[in-house]
């Protein structure tokens, strides 16, 4: 007999029952929380050319990859004709990215670039990145920011097409964070992680920003919930020369543990669901190859808010009407984690899965 591996669940608010009297008086800081905005990664990126790759395995055939060969010779003063490249096989062009950190990067900082082929080569593998200038859409298109170059590292050898330059992305400007908006007399917006955003943690977070500063702002509201996910707080006159240890400040407040949206997350791949928040089922029968759940308050006498399951028409089994409970009691019965999975879905497609729905 072949036994089912019951559903995996992740519940924050079970194992943490366990630690509340350790942790009572700990809060979670708006900085776990919240970003301000201007905290935005910035994206870099441009084509470079490869050499030193093993013969055969690079796309100098390629009428583009033989023409960027030739204008890098031009420039070392080596010209030289597309008919005199056409065998230069150990040669690539590539795609080049790199990421600049939301904090920023000053000149002369270093970070590593991610190189992929684009033109069909077979391998990186011991190739190294000439000189290749990269540039950021989100700042312009036409400035220079970093310039990238080295040896190629093949992190996965599965994947041979693509490598990393290690520190090799050289800054050229300084890309900075931009935290005040001066067109609105020194404003900072604190951004609400997707995962805590909602019209009650705006207000929570206002409201807390507001407690902290009563005195300094003399009595005055310095922050104002404008969204679920947005909240404007204005620098304090006295901080208006350090913005820095004013938003330090702000973000180092505690607040107490902000309402979770409900969401079911499901990965199907490892037989796992995830449960956020309370998660309620509405009134349904759910009928199985060989058993049959039937949730509702009028669930055959049942009390209020329970279900009732029925298993190979004789047992019965009792609980609070949670998504949570219904898997456990599922799980009891042994139900393959697929078609608890399946069950889930179904709940949602009908409309009786009060939670946002996300698969992986």
């Amino acid at each position: 007999m072949i036994r089912q591996r019951p559903v995996r669940f992740a519940w924050a608010l079970a194992l943490l029952a366990g630690l509340l009297p350790l942790v009572a008086d700990a809060r979670p800081r708006l900085e776990n929380i919240c970003t301000i905005q201007g905290q935005q990664e910035v994206r870099l990126n441009g084509l470079g050319l490869v050499t030193g790759l093993a013969p055969g395995t690079g796309d100098g055939k390629n009428v583009p990859t033989i023409r960027a060969l030739r204008a890098a010779l031009n420039r070392m003063n080596l010209p030289a004709l597309d008919t005199d490249l056409k065998n230069a096989d150990s040669v690539a062009i590539v795609m080049v990215e790199a990421t600049i950190p939301r904090t920023g990067l000053r000149r002369g900082q270093k970070i590593n670039a991610r190189v992929s082929t684009v033109m069909g080569a077979k391998s990186l593998r011991g190739g190294t990145l000439l000189s290749t200038p990269l540039t950021a859409s989100a700042l312009n298109d036409e400035l220079m920011i970093a310039v990238a170059a080295g040896p190629l590292n093949i992190e996965d050898l599965q994947r041979p097409t693509t490598a990393i330059v290690s520190n090799g992305v050289d800054m050229h400007q300084e890309v900075q964070a931009l935290f005040l908006s001066q067109q609105q007399g020194s404003l900072v917006t604190l951004l609400i992680d997707p995962n805590h955003a909602s019209f009650w943690t705006s207000s929570e977070v206002a409201r807390v920003v507001n407690g902290e500063f009563t005195f300094e702002s003399g009595g005055k509201q310095i922050a104002r919930p404008v969204g679920p996910n947005v909240v404007e707080v204005t620098v304090p006159p006295q901080y208006r020369e350090s913005a820095i240890d004013f938003i330090a400040q702000v973000l180092d407040i505690g607040i107490d543990v902000p309402t979770t949206q409900a969401r079911v997350i499901l990965n199907p791949r490892t037989g796992t669901v995830i449960v956020t928040g309370e998660v309620e089922i509405s009134p349904v029968v759910i009928a199985h190859t060989n058993f049959s759940v039937e949730v509702g308050p009028d669930a055959l006498g049942a009390p209020p808010g329970a279900f009732v399951g029925l298993v190979d028409g004789g047992q019965s089994r009792q609980s609070p009407q949670q998504l949570k409970q219904l898997v456990d009691a599922l799980n009891q019965l042994r139900v393959p984690a697929s078609d608890i999975i399946s069950i889930i879905r179904e709940l949602h497609t009908s409309g009786k899965l009060h939670a946002e729905l996300i698969e992986r």
